[in-house]
């Protein structure tokens, strides 16, 4: 589980970091990293600027069981990677179809991927 001050739960966020993030994609997953600048960097430094992170893993994933398997997952590999993002981003890991039938070696393997491509 991801500690409260790490989830991202504003829709306004996510919808930011899905446009305007840089974005990375493999066979199971696609990332979106918003990284602030100029005044909203300011506002968002120090200790309390936590990177934030939010998942999508719409229907086309699968039933209600397949989803919420793959988003422990995800939120499970997150949690160990938190140290690795920068302070006050905001990280939206959305999860394609293909995420229902992967491994979980297979998503630790795409989110690496992805992360390493966006800089994170």
């Amino acid at each position: 589980m991801l500690p409260r001050a790490a989830r991202l739960t504003e829709a306004d966020l996510f919808r930011r970091a899905a446009r305007t993030g840089r974005r990375s994609g493999s066979a199971t997953l696609v990332t979106h990293l918003l990284i602030h600048s100029g005044e909203e960097a300011l506002v968002l430094s120090g200790p309390a600027a936590r990177p934030r992170v939010g998942f999508v893993v719409s229907k086309a994933v699968g039933g209600s069981v397949v989803r919420n398997k793959v988003k422990r997952r995800l939120r499970h590999l997150m949690r160990e990677r938190l140290g690795r993002l920068p302070d006050g981003c905001i990280l939206v890991v959305r999860a394609t179809p293909a995420s229902a039938s992967a491994s979980y070696n297979d998503l630790h393997r795409d989110l690496d991927r992805c992360l390493s491509r966006v800089g994170a």
